[in-house]
């Protein structure tokens, strides 16, 4: 997890300069000219260098420049406020943020707590490149919300985005291939009551297919984390990013939503959703992986485990269905030996 508690001990030896400790520069050009160069990982490391260094490179500003460039969503002013009431503003948020989320173990003493709304700041890119920006909020205490399937989603029915993003046509296939190559996802949910986020997706796509009847294609992210038990021993959050094509080679975006399944397909509902997220925004590791290689193979984990749940069930009910034929014979023979012999 990418974060910053308490100023570590001084030690000028690991920052000494050439000419000196790092403490001859003055502040201003560090801070100017150097810290606002690096990404937030490697600020953070620089903060651990020395109590100098951590007290310039815990400034806000260089944490909202941070995040601002990496989710350009969050510029939205309902975000802003939400994330200037966590404990150390934009720095918090991103150590929440950034990281890829683990959580595979959960805990019976967890408590829940209700929410108003849950807020999800969007952003979809292409070669690195910004394509798609939204943020949505989602109300949790209407009984429409409890009962439901859990769903969110980012456009109306009839909405798409245009994009910038070309193909030749007749070369549909490689074009699948690069939207799984070079599209990135970025979802983040975040819970203004908690002060807490996460983000939700695996960063790349886990799966990238053309739909057999519309010929759309689906590219598909998603992050699998613990249930509490039984069908729900581990969820799926799932976004699905639709995308279609326009007229002169290009492509338009046409639906981007969420959801969460348990192991046996079944959509959960918004209120055994909001167990789950909340307990793994609460409780969720957040490690820095290879999002493209890590998240995949957790998804590819998961759908191994349902397929051989599905296979364990099918077993069953065909021993079930065997005892209820053998069962209904031997009351058959027994009837009819009863009524000739007796």
């Amino acid at each position: 997890m990418v974060a910053l508690s308490t100023p570590p001990p001084q030690q000028p030896s690991s920052t000494t300069t050439q000419d000196g400790t790092i403490s001859t520069l003055h502040p201003d050009i560090l801070q100017t000219h150097i810290l606002t160069l690096l990404d937030g990982p490697t600020l953070a490391a620089t903060a651990c260098a020395s109590s100098e260094l951590y007290a310039l490179s815990t400034e806000d500003k260089l944490w909202r420049n941070i995040c601002t460039s990496s989710w350009p969503s969050i510029n939205d002013p309902t975000v802003s406020s939400i994330i200037s009431t966590f404990s150390s503003g934009h720095r918090s948020f991103f150590s929440d943020s950034y990281p890829l989320l683990h959580h595979h173990h959960h805990s019976s003493s967890f408590l829940t707590t209700s929410t108003e709304y849950l807020v999800s700041s969007v952003d979809i890119y292409y070669k690195d490149v910004p394509i798609f920006s939204k943020v949505e909020k989602n109300e949790t205490l209407t009984d429409w919300f409890k009962c439901s399937p859990f769903r969110v989603d980012l456009l109306e029915p009839k909405e798409f985005v245009q994009t910038l993003i070309q193909y030749q046509t007749g070369e549909k296939d490689s074009f699948v291939k690069q939207l799984e190559e070079n599209m990135t996802l970025s979802w983040i949910l975040i819970d203004p009551k908690r002060r807490r986020a996460m983000n939700l997706s695996s960063g790349r796509p886990v799966s990238v297919q053309r739909h057999w009847l519309t010929g759309e294609v689906v590219v598909k992210f998603a992050t699998i984390m613990a249930g509490d038990g039984g069908e729900k021993e581990f969820v799926e959050c799932g976004v699905m990013v639709c995308c279609g094509e326009k007229e002169g080679g290009g492509m338009e975006v046409r639906e981007i939503s969420m959801g969460m399944e348990d192991m046996e397909g079944r959509n959960l509902t918004g209120k055994e959703s909001l167990v789950v997220l909340q307990e793994a925004m609460e409780r969720g590791e957040r490690r820095k992986g290879k999002c493209g290689t890590e998240g995949k193979g957790r998804y590819e984990e998961f759908v191994e485990r349902k397929r051989e749940r599905k296979e364990r069930k099918q077993k069953m009910e065909k021993v079930l269905d065997m005892v209820c034929i053998v069962t209904g014979i031997t009351i058959f023979v027994s009837s009819w030996s009863f009524i000739l012999f007796r």
